[in-house]
């Protein structure tokens, strides 16, 4: 009579190893391109808090009572050098006296797709000072940045 001894697993199968490596790919098919649009929207914040020195500075110069002319020219002076151009291409202001409006361009490097954040300030009556967003200009709307 023999006396049959049972053999205990050594270790992992070919097909078990196969199907985590087939889990792990599918993750990370999903993983990175989510990650990259999230990284994306991080470097974009910096352009946008790029053309907030400028919106601050068109706000001040509107409430004193300038033209919308001179309030672009301080609000170009206001982001000169005042930004990282690794992120940030350009902040630039542009002013409209017969409609009193002031519109800021900031625009992002070719890593985030060269993107741009338009803003115009638009000054009423009474002194107020309304920001809008144009989405047919901006091109951050559509990549999902803004």
């Amino acid at each position: 009579m023999r006396i049959q001894q049972k053999a205990q697993q050594q270790g992992f199968t070919l097909i078990e190893l196969m199907i985590v490596v087939a889990i792990v790919a599918i993750l990370a098919a999903v993983g990175v391109p989510a990650y990259k649009q999230y990284m994306d929207r991080a470097k974009f914040a910096e352009v946008i808090t790029a053309s907030g020195l400028g919106k601050s500075a068109v706000e001040t110069c509107f409430q004193i009572g300038h033209a919308a002319t001179s309030c672009a020219s301080q609000s170009n002076a206001a982001t000169s050098g005042a930004f990282n151009t690794n992120v940030v291409t350009s902040v630039s202001a542009s002013g409209d006296d017969t409609n009193d409006k002031v519109t800021i361009l900031a625009t992002a490097n070719s890593d985030i797709g060269g993107a741009t954040y338009i803003m115009i300030a638009s000054k009423s009556t009474n002194g107020l000072v309304t920001w809008q967003q144009p989405a047919s200009a901006s091109t951050c709307i559509a990549k999902g940045y803004c």
